[in-house]
């Protein structure tokens, strides 16, 4: 069976196992870079980009992850997570996995009162996935290569990049597990 690591620093972790497991793979939660040996692809979730990242250096996920991507083994970074692959991070002098060719603002939709959740078309998906935006990030750039998946209200909130994936909202917070799907699809062709 397919295993599909979660990296368990921080953040929303049992709940993107269960949409991992709902999507038909074996969701594996990552504390040790050793770990990255075992699975085939791997979500970063939603919490704080900033302690996510600290936490990532003083681990040793930095390099390890980066080693895991440059394999062409597939990386899904979700809210927080979109943050920490992005090449460049709005207003901050150093990105952290620097992985994918976006450039993101973080609390791009604002503190946590102006949460929201809806129903939006995603390019390969459907036209009604379901979103929970949580203090979420947008991506204001794209480089090429970038395949735009999703916008709302004119700004880009998910794409993709080859084996990389970005989503600014948290699809792990639903019973709407199409993105886990689409995730696991290309951790399949990756394997293929």
């Amino acid at each position: 069976m397919t295993k599909i690591g979660v990296l368990a620093l921080q953040g929303a972790v049992a709940e993107h196992i269960r949409g991992i497991e709902k999507a038909g793979a074996e969701g594996v939660v990552i504390k040790k870079t050793e770990q990255l040996d075992d699975i085939q692809g791997i979500i970063i979730p939603g919490g704080e980009s900033t302690t996510i990242g600290k936490l990532m250096r003083t681990y040793g996920f930095i390099d390890a992850l980066r080693d895991f991507s440059a394999a062409g083994k597939p990386v899904f970074g979700t809210c927080a997570g979109l943050i920490v692959i992005a090449k460049e991070i709005a207003g901050q002098p150093e990105a952290h996995l620097e992985l994918m060719d976006i450039t993101v603002a973080r609390n791009a939709f604002g503190r946590q009162r102006e949460s929201f959740e809806t129903d939006l078309p995603i390019k390969g998906i459907d036209d009604n996935v379901r979103a929970v935006f949580i203090r979420a990030p947008l991506i204001e750039e794209v480089g090429q290569g970038v395949d735009v998946l999703a916008t709302y209200d004119g700004q880009i909130v998910a794409a993709q990049q080859g084996h990389l994936l970005a989503a600014s909202f948290h699809p792990e917070l639903t019973d709407d597990f199409r993105m886990h799907s689409y995730f696991l699809d290309m951790v399949k062709q990756s394997q293929a």
